[in-house]
């Protein structure tokens, strides 16, 4: 029906609002906009940012009328027009835009794999306009939130890194390219983590540090990525007024740290073999009126508890079936609600256990 696209239950959605609500606020916390812009831009935007001629095979295409549009398969661009939509000076600098934005990129249908090869999915894209004093605080501060989050979901061991240098199809010149890969060359070296150079595999404006999970399965899953682009604000012509009172051209720092959602999720899923920690799990605590007469009270205490995410098992099973089920279903907790609970006030649960 939509290949390359994922449908979402109720209790994905409650880790991937979580994973968002994480978004958000650490983003806030760290000083980034929430910035939103459109899906699909005319080509003639695709042509000056230079992914027309780099990247089209990889854009769904629209004709309409006599225009043709794209869809958008990174939100680049779109960061850079709101960064032109007023006069900068130094002095706002950085600026730093987020956005987890749907995009599209027209992967081949052998190489779909699920949440972790997909044709439609989100990104938590964020972009650093920036003046060439600023890019290492910056960088440091992007893998200072990249512990962060892998520290958060007890990923860190998963994790490994690729420099990704000049392509054969780029913009710019060597001289542009040696600058930006020192740069990143010496930001990874001081971060510590374990890396290869992976030759002429960045992006068409420039090098890039890729972070990568392996699976279940040990197969290796680009996740996040910070790359450093002095090609298209040029080709947007994006610019500030620097303290010579002459007009300059920002450098621009691409960042994902979860990439694709879909992808981390999907990792997640088996990193954790379903035994999410509480935080996560799509139910946190599950109620288990022992009889009948106990329902009503059983569903009181689950509105008592309405911060975390409970849910009431009132299936006509006995109590150790849905006992079972609970432990099969891998919810942390468990409270068995019976007499002894519905008649002493105030009093704890009978039974409650963490798995």
């Amino acid at each position: 029906v939509s290949p390359g696209a994922a449908l979402w239950h109720p209790k994905g959605m409650v880790i991937w609002n979580a994973l968002e609500d994480l978004r958000r606020e650490e983003n806030a916390r760290r000083g980034y906009l929430e910035v939103k812009t459109p899906l699909m831009w005319d080509v003639e935007l695709w042509k000056r940012s230079g992914h027309w001629d780099k990247y089209r095979e990889n854009m769904f295409q629209i004709p309409y009328g006599e225009s043709l549009y794209g869809l958008k398969p990174m939100n680049c661009p779109g960061h850079m027009l709101l960064f032109n939509s007023r006069l900068r000076s130094y002095r706002d600098l950085p600026i730093r835009y987020a956005e987890a934005a749907v995009l599209h990129r027209d992967e081949p249908a052998g190489a779909l794999q699920g949440l972790t090869r997909a044709r439609q999915f989100s990104q938590d894209d964020a972009h650093v306009f920036c003046t060439e004093e600023h890019i290492q605080d910056e960088i440091d501060g992007m893998f200072d939130y990249l512990e962060f989050l892998y520290d958060r979901f007890g990923v860190r061991d998963l994790a490994h890194a690729e420099l990704a240098t000049r392509p054969d199809n780029r913009l710019g010149t060597d001289e542009e390219w040696d600058f930006t890969e020192g740069v990143l060359r010496t930001a990874i070296d001081r971060m510590g983590l374990p890396y290869r150079v992976a030759e002429g595999e960045g992006a068409f404006y420039g090098p890039k540090i890729d972070f990568f999970m392996d699976d279940a399965m040990g197969r290796p899953w680009q996740m996040g990525t910070i790359q450093l682009d002095s090609q298209q604000p040029k080709r947007l012509d994006c610019t500030y007024m620097g303290a010579d009172n002459k007009q300059h051209t920002p450098y621009l720092i691409h960042r994902a740290l979860f990439g694709s959602l879909e992808r981390f999720v999907g990792i997640l899923i088996e990193h954790y073999a379903g035994a999410f920690p509480f935080w996560l799990a799509p139910v946190q605590l599950r109620v288990i009126p022992v009889g009948a007469d106990h329902r009503d009270a059983a569903t009181r205490l689950r509105e008592q508890l309405a911060e975390y995410r409970v849910d009431v098992d009132q299936r006509d099973e006995t109590v150790g079936r849905r006992i079972r089920d609970a432990e099969l279903e891998k919810i942390p907790y468990l409270i068995v609600y019976g007499d002894k609970e519905s008649s002493t006030a105030g009093s704890g649960p009978r039974s409650a256990w963490r798995r």
